[in-house]
């Protein structure tokens, strides 16, 4: 073998010897078998010897090419190897460690609906829901809201661009009474049902946002009366602001799905926040009998059955509960506003006042 082969063969077992990894290696590689190394040139220029001299020279100019190529391969396996057993011992996991357990943080309005649930779900209430993407119908027209109605424009109610097959127009409901409608075609009664979830208006303030959370109910049995709802509605505040006595007031109100329609207040003090003393009062949830011609548009007979309604905002009962002064901190996603307000995901609802 030529001087200059010999040169090109310890040169490169020497360079595969020193590669400690792949990087290393694939150097070697590149310039032992690139279009640019010398062994490569060497047999780009076989075609200019002389006839005679090129099938001896092209002989040993490919087994050393071979001979080469085998030694890089076999310094690959190697080299995979080490690396291999080095991510191992790097990931290895002492499983007589003790564990570290983290959990999440349950948002303060994920909180006040569990809390919803469970006292209502005491008085047999179970859960209905509905989607976020109605019609005009479900939303207003089946409520006995009239088409000239203020909700119904475009400054308050975000309207879709698109239409039902039969020409409903499409919307984000702003509130989940259309859960109600949906419920009173869909079973018969009786009923007993919460719907929280979800509801859109075109607002945007310390105490409005364009996407808020709603609760509402609604009860369907025969004899119905505003002592039911009464009866109700104070169970439910007491038991969810755990104020035992805690002074309730029902106001004359309007309201197009009810007749009649009822404004709840409680007591509370105007100069420092506190629930359930001073003789002031704060607007709370609204409610009412419901109006006999929803029930009609429904299917059910208001003369054989009644019903009551009422409606809260989650965002509003939280804000009381938890001292909570801006609605907008509910959607900032600021991780240590979350963790001062937040609650366990371990921490199970309990009614303190029982029902």
């Amino acid at each position: 073998m030529d001087q200059d082969l010999e040169s090109i063969k310890q040169d490169t077992l020497s360079a595969l010897d020193q590669a400690q990894d792949l990087r290393a290696w694939d150097a070697v590689r590149v310039a032992t078998l690139g279009k640019s190394a010398p062994l490569t040139q060497k047999l780009k220029e076989l075609g200019k010897c002389p006839p005679e001299l090129r099938k001896e020279r092209g002989g040993i100019l490919n087994r050393l090419r071979d001979e080469l190529t085998q030694a890089i391969e076999t310094r690959k396996v190697v080299l995979e190897e080490i690396a291999l057993n080095e991510k191992l011992n790097a990931e290895a996991i002492d499983v007589t460690m003790p564990v570290t357990v983290t959990s999440g943080i349950l948002h303060p309005l994920r909180r006040t609906v569990e809390e919803i649930i469970a006292i209502f779900g005491a008085m047999g209430f179970k859960v209905a829901e509905g989607p976020n993407v109605d019609t005009d119908w479900f939303n207003f027209s089946a409520l006995n809201i009239d088409k000239n109605h203020p909700a119904r424009a475009d400054h308050d109610t975000f309207y879709l661009p698109t239409k039902t097959l039969d020409g409903q127009q499409n919307l984000l409901r702003t509130q989940t009474s259309t859960v109600q409608i949906r419920t009173l075609l869909d079973q018969k009664p009786p009923i007993r049902i919460i719907a929280p979830g979800r509801t859109y208006r075109a607002d945007h303030d310390a105490t409005h946002s364009p996407m808020f959370h709603q609760c509402e109910g609604m009860v369907v049995d025969k004899g119905i009366t505003l002592g039911h709802l009464k009866g109700c509605l104070i169970d439910f505040l007491r038991a969810f602001f755990g104020i035992p006595h805690l002074p309730v007031r029902f106001r004359s109100s309007y309201f197009p799905f009810t007749e009649p329609s009822m404004e709840i207040d409680i007591g509370w003090n105007r100069k420092t926040g506190e629930l359930g003393g001073s003789s002031d009062w704060l607007e709370i949830l609204g409610s009412g009998m419901m109006h006999s011609r929803v029930l009609a548009n429904c299917g059910v007979d208001p003369s054989e059955w009644q019903a009551f309604a009422f409606g809260m905002g989650i965002e509003r009962l939280t804000m009381l509960k938890y001292g909570i002064s801006d609605l907008r901190s509910f959607y900032e996603g600021d991780v240590r506003w979350l963790r001062h307000y937040g609650f366990s995901s371990f921490r199970s609802v309990a009614l303190h006042e029982g029902i």
